[in-house]
């Protein structure tokens, strides 16, 4: 028995000192022993471990890089919601919740917690008598994905806390991501082995910490900086001070965020706010902007919730990025109506958490408008997921060697003559389903997701198809057979068999569906809605003019004439009646008695729990409405979900009305 204890004592002790060598190596920076001991100690441990398997625990040390890889991903039910928070983007709208704090508040006299806004992933932990027990992604706020196992693999989150007498109960949230040293050094490595290298250090971090295999994930090194006590049991009081919550998570073994501060009034916020923007370049991470918070606990509790985000917080973002490099080339995209949209050919340039080599410029008379030549030193512009864009030339630095973009005339895929179109910034291929850029993309339309629903059949295949000559328009689809698939490339017999599948599927489908899977000119889903509704069957809509086109619901004279147009070729009646011919049909359209919300426009903004965004529109536009993607002083509703984006700003701005969830639902039962 005293042999087991002595083993049992030493294991604790050698984890306890293990514990210890990494806080001081991972937290506090200053390591006190050589690598050299550190891995004496930690082999010491692993062989006890191992000839003492009664004795394992899954917070040893040992255990950060020794877990089995998983099947899948679980779920797990966040006890408190994990909640986004609103974001603003100038001087005047900080200075604008600092004063609907004030005046609910009735006092001008705030503590703030300002702390750098990581461009990471939000990461719950959950502590049990000081043992790390669960960890999960914040998800939609609600639900997330229980990424325990990769977690552990964190040297900065501790799987025990420090000190004697920890709370039985704590649950912290932080920000997990990948350093700016990390990441370049893993890019580097992925270029040498000829391996895809990450896009930016946030999708590293994402998708480190969605491996199944926590060996990987250990070797991504991702770091962790806490930002909220969410939950603490009564046995542990804490300060009333957010910030100084903060400090306590140190001494528990976290690593604070060092360029945190707590300061007074929302003018030394924006003076925090301007000195990290200045350091924004220099910091050891990528941040995005800086997340206020008002310090005191109590404050925080009286402030409550908006609709979906704290009143108490919000994140003031850093402009878009903007950096120099030199245009190389111009060329020219043919899209599916022809459109030929100019694409600028960079120096890859690393901007906005990214390196980019292409860049848009919109469109001839834009680029004419920013005097852009090919050999110029442009400035790109890139902030978050956006498309990176050229902002305009650096014509100081211009030398004699650039030229003039030239506007095309003919176009680049097929040769025939392009054209501008009055009153419109588009150079259009007018060569139709002739071209095969617009061929290609036609078909690519007709068959996906949202039109016909043709699985497999997607960018790749239908590459090959067109190229080969076999497909030349929608309805040599419905010509396919498995011959002819399967000895495409990388096609074999049992995929060719599932697209053939998909395309027998296809033939049952709605009038609505099929009208926008023909892919005519600005006719989108809800168009494509209104027309099946309105017109009933292909009969109706061919005899029909731009008279009555206009006069139905958001319809106007542009749209009416592309329409009209479009059925009046004769080809396209040819490929119609070749598709229908093939046994493609949809059931009678019924006419919907109820429309309540007829003549209303509604937009949608950030994530509903109940419905998906499809299913939202859906149901509105089934009750008459209109669903725009912008606000306007006509929009007569914001409907907002969790992490909505600028539209919210605007409905305040504008006093739209706003409406939550639950308003949302209760406005759907109108129509029951």
């Amino acid at each position: 028995m005293k042999q087991k204890n002595d083993v049992l004592q030493k294991i604790l002790s050698l984890r306890a000192l293990l514990t210890e060598y990494n806080y001081q190596y991972y937290v506090l920076d200053a390591p006190t022993v050589p690598d050299s001991e550190y891995d004496s100690l930690f082999q010491q441990l692993l062989q006890l471990e191992e000839a003492h398997p009664q004795y394992f625990s899954v917070n040893s040390p040992t255990q950060r890089v020794g877990a089995e890889a998983i099947k899948a991903f679980h779920s797990i039910r966040h006890t408190i919601p994990m909640l986004s928070i609103d974001n603003v983007f100038d001087e005047v709208s900080l200075q604008g919740f600092a004063r609907r704090i004030a005046e609910r508040l009735q006092s001008n006299d705030i503590a703030y917690s300002c702390e750098p806004k990581l461009d990471g992933l939000a990461v719950s932990l959950h502590y049990e008598a000081g043992q790390l027990v669960r960890a999960g992604t914040r998800g939609d706020g609600v639900m997330g994905e229980d990424i325990t196992h990769n977690v552990r693999t964190i040297s900065e989150i501790p799987l025990i806390l420090r000190g004697t007498t920890p709370p039985q109960r704590l649950e912290v949230r932080g920000e997990a991501y990948m350093s700016k040293a990390v990441f370049n050094s893993l890019n580097a490595d992925a270029r040498q082995k000829g391996q895809k290298t990450f896009a930016n250090p946030r999708n590293a971090a994402a998708g480190s910490l969605r491996q199944l295999d926590p060996r990987i994930m250990k070797e991504r090194r991702l770091s962790f900086f806490p930002y909220a006590v969410a939950f603490i049991s009564d046995d542990m009081p804490l300060s009333n001070s957010h910030y100084e919550r903060l400090l306590s998570l140190k001494e528990w073994g976290f690593k604070i965020n060092g360029d945190s501060e707590r300061v007074m009034g929302i003018d030394a916020c924006l003076k925090y706010y301007e000195h990290l923007l200045a350091r924004r370049a220099s910091l050891t991470y990528d941040s995005d902007g800086v997340v206020i918070k008002v310090d005191d606990i109590h404050l925080q509790e009286e402030l409550g919730m908006a609709t979906r985000a704290p009143r108490w917080a919000v994140a003031y973002k850093f402009p878009a990025e903007e950096v120099m490099t030199q245009l190389l080339d111009v060329e020219w995209q043919v899209g599916r109506t022809g459109t030929l949209t100019p694409v600028a050919r960079l120096e890859p340039i690393f901007v906005g958490g990214a390196t980019v080599s292409n860049a848009t410029l919109h469109n001839f008379d834009e680029m004419t408008r920013k005097d852009i030549h090919i050999g110029d030193t442009v400035i790109v512009r890139r902030a978050g997921d956006v498309i990176p864009e050229v902002v305009g030339a650096v014509l100081a630095q211009r030398t004699q060697n650039t030229r003039a973009v030239s506007i095309p005339t003919h176009c680049p895929v097929c040769g025939s003559p392009v054209y501008k179109v009055a009153d419109e910034a588009a150079i259009r291929c007018m060569a139709g389903l002739h071209c095969p850029a617009q061929r290609k993309e036609a078909i690519v339309h007709y068959a996906s997701r949202k039109a016909m629903d043709i699985e497999g059949l997607g960018d790749k295949l239908v590459d090959q198809l067109v190229k080969q000559n076999i497909l030349q328009s929608p309805a040599d689809i419905y010509r396919l057979d498995l011959n002819i698939l399967a000895n495409l490339d990388r096609m074999g017999i049992k995929s060719a068999e599932n697209i053939l599948q998909a395309v027998e599927a296809s033939k049952k489908t709605t009038f609505a569906k099929f009208l926008y899977a023909l892919g005519i000119r600005e006719v989108g889903e809800a168009t494509a809605k209104i027309l099946a509704q309105h017109f009933q069957s292909l009969e109706a809509l061919y005899a029909t003019n731009e008279e009555e086109l206009m006069a139905l619901n958001d319809i106007g004279p542009v749209v009416a004439a592309h329409i009209h147009a479009f059925l009046s070729e004769t080809h396209n009646k040819k490929i119609i009646q070749a598709i229908v011919a093939a046994g493609v049909q949809w059931p009678q359209v019924e006419k919907k008695a109820l429309q309540p919300l007829l003549g209303q426009t509604f937009v949608l903004t950030g994530t509903l729990e109940t419905l998906s965004r499809e299913e939202a529109k859906a149901r509105l536009e089934a009750l008459g409405a209109k669903v725009s993607s912008s606000v306007s002083k006509k929009t007569h509703g914001v409907i907002v979900g969790d992490a909505p984006g600028s539209k919210l700003d605007k409905a305040h701005e504008l006093q739209v009305p706003v409406l939550n969830e639950n308003d949302f639902l209760a406005l759907l039962r109108q129509g029951e």
